[in-house]
């Protein structure tokens, strides 16, 4: 059984039809990419995952449950976390702060609870930001806490929206080695992105989104040794 599946999900912001007979599946442990141009349906998908654009018709199984239609703090219970694309840190508290109000013990994390301490592992520069107010960070470090924090709820599944999107290369680069890190732990992610060299090592399996639609799956190796297949619908 998959970890994740979504089967045959219509999904529409309210008269308009967003997402069309969209199915896939995310196995424990892999990392499963949504690929595609802006607009493709990537958002709209991993929204619909998390709760916040339940689809219309369709199904989203978690563990063989169906959890489509629930509010997303439930959803987020049974062990999905979520990283938005604008990040949406609490400007007002400190680093710590911003760590300790996402924490919880009761998880579904399969490698031990995330702590702060264990997060500062992964994020060395948050441990020398520790007390300094979220919203002085820089759009890197932010992008950083906002993972951390999501990780402080011990998540079976992290599901990231463009995580790359407005970062320097520099920080690019650095985001991608600790996804690698989170990968080599085992932990299962679902990762949306239109940079194709920042998911390339990272990704296990891609689906390739076009006006809602899914266009093309395979593994990551296929695809990267697929250059029509890129061209025609990332062109690159």
């Amino acid at each position: 059984m998959a970890l994740l599946e979504l089967s045959h999900v219509e999904t529409y912001y309210g008269d308009s039809h967003i997402l069309f007979d969209l199915s896939l599946t995310v196995e424990a442990g892999e990392v499963v990419c949504l690929l595609g141009r802006n607009g493709a349906g990537k958002t709209t998908t991993v929204r619909t995952i998390i709760g916040l654009t339940p689809p219309r018709s369709g199904r989203v199984l978690l563990r063989g449950h169906d959890v489509a239609g629930l509010a997303p703090f439930r959803v987020a219970r049974l062990g999905l976390g979520f990283v938005p694309e604008d990040r949406r840190v609490f400007p007002n508290l400190t680093v710590h702060e911003n760590l300790e109000v996402a924490r919880r013990t009761w998880g579904d994390g399969e490698a031990g609870p995330w702590t702060e301490a264990r997060v500062f592992e992964l994020f060395p520069v948050l441990r020398e930001r520790r007390r300094q107010l979220g919203g002085t960070l820089s759009g890197g470090e932010q992008q950083m806490l906002t993972i951390a924090r999501t990780l402080m709820g011990n998540p079976a599944i992290l599901l990231l929206d463009e995580p790359s999107e407005g970062l320097a290369p520099l920080v690019v680069e650095m985001l991608r080695a600790q996804l690698g890190r989170l990968k080599a732990s085992g932990l299962t992610i679902v990762l949306a992105e239109q940079n194709v060299r920042f998911v390339s090592e990272l990704g296990d399996r891609v689906y390739i989104l076009e006006k809602g639609l899914v266009r093309y799956q395979g593994t990551m190796a296929a695809f990267l040794a697929d250059a029509e297949v890129r061209q025609a619908y990332l062109a690159v």
